[in-house]
C-alpha cells in the first residue's frame, strides 16, 4: 500500500529503498535463523515477517520526515465507504486475475509432475528462471500504470499514447536481450539453481519456448498496465482470464498427452496465451482511443 501511494506520487525510488532494506535483512535473517539456529522453513517464515516489519517501519519514518505533496494525519485512517468501494471495484479484477491466473500455473505444474520426475523438476527450476525474467516487464507495467493514471487526471491523454509506446520499445530491447539468453544459454540460467545436468536440459528446453514469450509480454504488460492507470482493471482481469483457461490450459493439457511428451511444446502453451492476450488489448487500445476522442459518443 505504501509503495503504491508513493508510486502515485510519481517517487518510485522510495519503495526500491525500503524494498532492498528489507531484502537485505530477510537474506541475513535466513542464513541467522536457519543455517546458524537450524530453525528451517520456520526460521525462513520468520525472517521475512521480521523483514516485511522493518521495512514497514523505515517507510512509517521515512515519511515522517519527507515533505508531501499532501497533509497526512492519524485521524485520516478511517473508513469512507465511497472510496472504498471504488477502490474495490478498480482493485478486485486485478486480484482475481492475479489469484486465478497463479492457479493456471499451478495446473500445468500438476499436469507436468505427471510425465516423470524429471520433468517435473525442470518445469520447478524453468518457472523460477522465469519469475526473474518477467521482472522487467513487470516493472513497466507498475510505472506505466502510475504515469497513466496521473495524466489520465490531467486530461493528457496524447501524453499517454506517446508513453505506451515508448514503453513497449524500450520494454522490447530488454525483451530481445533476455530472448537471446534464455533460447540460447537457458541451461547455464537452470544450473543457477540446479546442478542436476539431465535436469538443466530439460529445463532449457522448455525455456525455448518461454523465450519467445520474452518478445510478446513486453508488449502485453505496457498495454496491460495503460489500461489499470485508465480504470479498465475489468477488462484486464477478463483477457487475463481468457488466455489462461480457454488457451494456456487447454494447450498445456494437449501437449502433455502427446507421446512422447515434449517441455517445449507445454511451454509454447505461454507465449498463444500471450499472443491472443496482445490481441485483445489493441482492440480494447482501438475502443478507449476512440472513446477518449470523442467523449460524447461514447457516453
Amino acid at each position: 500500500l505504501l509503495g503504491g501511494i508513493f508510486r502515485g506520487l510519481g517517487d518510485s525510488e522510495t519503495p526500491l529503498k525500503t524494498v532492498a532494506v528489507a531484502a537485505v535483512l530477510n537474506v541475513g535473517a535466513d542464513i541467522l535463523f536457519v543455517k546458524h539456529f537450524g530453525m528451517g522453513a520456520s526460521g525462513a517464515a520468520w525472517a521475512t515477517v521480521i523483514s516485511q516489519a522493518v521495512s514497514v517501519a523505515v517507510s512509517l519514518v521515512y515519511i515522517k520526515r519527507l515533505r508531501l505533496p499532501l497533509s497526512f494525519k492519524a485521524s485520516y485512517i478511517r473508513l469512507d465507504r465511497g472510496i472504498m468501494l471504488q477502490e474495490l471495484r478498480i482493485g478486485t479484477p486485478i486480484a482475481i486475475q492475479d489469484l486465478l491466473v497463479g492457479a493456471s500455473f499451478l495446473v500445468i505444474q500438476g499436469v507436468v509432475n505427471s510425465i516423470s520426475l524429471v520433468a517435473s523438476a525442470a518445469i520447478g527450476v524453468g518457472e523460477k528462471v522465469c519469475a526473474f525474467i518477467m521482472l522487467i516487464p513487470s516493472a513497466f507495467a507498475q510505472s506505466m500504470t502510475a504515469f497513466a493514471a496521473q495524466n489520465y487526471g490531467a486530461g493528457l491523454h496524447e501524453r499517454n499514447s506517446k508513453a505506451l509506446r515508448y514503453g513497449i520499445l524500450t520494454s522490447l530491447c530488454f525483451g530481445a536481450v533476455m530472448f537471446v539468453a534464455t533460447f540460447f544459454y537457458g541451461d547455464i540460467l537452470s544450473s543457477v539453481f540446479t546442478k542436476d545436468s539431465l535436469v538443466a536440459a530439460a529445463s532449457h528446453d522448455y525455456l525455448k519456448a518461454y523465450a519467445i514469450d520474452c518478445l510478446l509480454t513486453p508488449v502485453m504488460f505496457c498495454m496491460i498496465g495503460y489500461f489499470n492507470g485508465y480504470g479498465r482493471t475489468s477488462f484486464v482481469m477478463a483477457q487475463g482470464l481468457i488466455g489462461a483457461f480457454l488457451v494456456r490450459i487447454p494447450l498445456c493439457f494437449y501437449f502433455a498427452a502427446q507421446k512422447p511428451a515434449s517441455l517445449f511444446l507445454i511451454g509454447l502453451s505461454t507465449p498463444c496465451s500471450s499472443l491472443l492476450q496482445i490481441v485483445l488489448c489493441l482492440w480494447m487500445y482501438a475502443r478507449l482511443s476512440r472513446e477518449l476522442r470523442h467523449p460524447k459518443i461514447a457516453a
